[in-house]
């Protein structure tokens, strides 16, 4: 029987999100094929599973395997969590399809037990009840979507030029490239939640030869590297179709011990689609959460027809010693390219300021926003060009800082300002913003003084960059629906007033802001009848050049 004997270690290595956590943990799944029946058990926290040869040669033969196979009992009491891991590790060696059986409900509790995705999953209409009540990792994912594509360290490449076209390196093929330098510190924080700033860093993707896609330009001077990764990126794209998730909210300290329990994906060329996700039992307190979909250091992934929950919002005491409301999320992007959210909506009401926006993300390029119904668009530590289109906003709109050109297209924004520029990161913009074919209610049609940009910078701090406000902003059939308004409403703003000290030139920035060059009107209409207006602080925007046309 020895051609049947096989053994093989999968290695899961759990999500992190930015928030900075532990030690990833480590799983291993034996997998043997002997005489007896199939069987998933644990010595020692390591899970094993015997597949008979006669299960081996039937599930290689119909090309899928289901989790009841492996014993998962699917009665939503019994934790299933060991035979799930199990099914998908079988399924991983052999290329298999994982489909969920219809009907059950798997319920995981809070083991330590990560399972690793690397083939085509249907969950179809089964359920997944994700009890966070009592866990031993709050970091430990519940899924990982990897690559059997290994990582590896650049040794060659030493320095980088923002905009440089081609790396010295010869790759096995088109590769996902992360560069770091710890020695210098950028998006130092201001603010409530303050901090020292993160490590200079930069995401690309190039081709065999070291190409850089010029549709995602390195966007920083790197004097000197000390890590650079290279992640081949998958040819074949990976499938996970349905599932309702619905996760049993954790009962923690209300402090920024992030949750992780959560699908993480980290490869590249993925497509979830049809996914819902669900919350329930939240209290009166609660450890925020990084994310049910937690992509990172991927390329290329879709989240399509999802149905998706906004997470209640929690206060802690925050770097600066006062009380600050805890970003928690159900969607996350760190160091991700191309990441596209299409045809997405939430379950709960995307104006109710109870419920955390739903989305946060750094490090990333090329977002994209179509077809979806969501409380907010963020971009934390930058973005590189990011489409907001044939969507509507909810009550945190969109919020961003980054670079390149940032469109917001075809939608209706019911935020407090179309864009905000994140004024804890440098209400920073390098590059260009376009708002065409969209409707404005300022803050949901409360009485408001409506500006369309809003964002705040005192000149005083060092955020780690020059900052800028966008080099050109055009604005091209945009209605206001400002017939809500105060009794001493002036009219909408283009900018909020960014410095209320700065009313003349006695004002000095020990940092200078970049401001706009020009602002391009086109059909531009309110419903209150007043006219838009440059911005309450005109002194500081008193060289921007408005443009209305004919």
């Amino acid at each position: 029987m020895l051609k049947y004997t096989f053994l093989t270690f999968l290695l899961i290595r759990c999500a992190l999100v930015t928030q900075g956590q532990g030690k990833d943990p480590l799983e291993n799944v034996v997998i043997t094929s002997q005489k007896g029946k199939t069987r998933v058990f644990t010595e020692n926290r390591e899970l094993h599973v015997n597949v008979s040869p006669k299960d081996v040669l039937a599930y290689k033969a119909a090309g899928l395997v289901h989790y009841s196979g492996f014993g998962a009992r699917g009665n939503g009491k019994t934790d299933d969590i060991d035979a799930i891991a199990a099914t998908h590790a079988f399924a991983n060696l052999h290329g298999l399809l994982v489909k969920a059986d219809e009907g059950a409900t798997y319920y995981i509790g809070g083991k330590e037990r990560t399972a690793l995705i690397r083939t085509d999953t249907d969950f179809g209409t089964a359920a997944f009840i994700i009890d966070d009540t009592e866990v031993e990792n709050r970091n430990a994912s519940v899924f990982t979507v990897g690559s059997d594509l290994k990582p590896f360290k650049l040794e060659t490449i030493s320095s980088l030029r923002r905009d440089q076209k081609k790396i010295d390196a010869s790759l096995p093929g088109p590769c996902l490239i992360t560069v770091t330098n710890s020695r210098v510190k950028q998006y130092i924080r201001f603010g409530l939640n303050q901090n020292d700033g993160s490590s200079q860093t930069d995401i690309f993707v190039v081709d065999k030869t070291g190409n850089v896609d010029k549709n995602a330009p390195i966007i920083w001077d790197f004097d000197e590297i000390t890590e650079i990764t290279a992640l081949p990126i998958d040819e074949k794209p990976l499938k996970i179709t349905g599932g309702r998730f619905t996760t049993i909210a954790n009962k923690a300290e209300s402090k920024y011990t992030y949750y992780n329990r959560n699908m993480a994906i980290r490869r590249s060329q993925v497509l979830v689609e049809g996914l819902e996700h669900r919350i329930r039992g939240e209290e009166d307190h609660g450890a925020p959460y990084g994310g049910f979909l937690n992509i990172g250091d991927c390329a290329y992934v879709t989240v399509k027809n999802a149905l998706l929950t906004g997470h209640k919002t929690y206060t802690t005491i925050g770097a600066a010693g006062k009380p600050v409301t805890m970003g928690t999320y159900d969607l996350s992007a760190n160091r991700a390219l191309n990441v596209s959210f299409v045809n997405c909506s939430q379950t709960n009401d995307i104006n109710d300021n109870r419920y955390w926006g739903i989305l946060g993300s750094n490090f990333c390029k090329n977002l994209l926003y179509d077809h979806c119904t969501l409380s907010r668009f963020d971009a934390h530590q930058g973005v590189a060009n990011a489409t907001i289109r044939n969507s509507t906003l909810g009550h945190m709109g969109i919020n961003a800082i980054g670079t390149g050109v940032l469109l917001v297209e075809n939608c209706t924004i019911r935020g407090r300002s179309i864009v905000n520029l994140r004024p804890d990161y440098g209400s920073t913009w390098q590059g260009e913003l376009v708002i065409r074919n969209c409707v404005f209610v300022p803050s949901d049609g409360k009485p408001v003084s409506a500006a369309l940009i809003s964002g705040f910078y005192t000149g005083q701090h060092n955020f780690g960059y020059t900052c800028y406000m966008p080099e050109k902003i055009t604005i091209e059939n945009l209605r206001i629906d400002d017939s809500q308004h105060p009794e001493t409403y002036q009219g909408p703003a283009i900018f909020a007033n960014f410095n209320p000290e700065m009313t003349d030139d006695s004002y000095q920035e020990k940092f200078p802001y970049v401001k706009t060059k020009e602002v391009i009107l086109r059909n531009v209409t309110t419903s209150s009848g007043k006219p838009l207006r440059i911005s309450d602080n005109v002194f500081m925007f008193r060289d921007v050049k408005v443009n209305t046309g004919q």
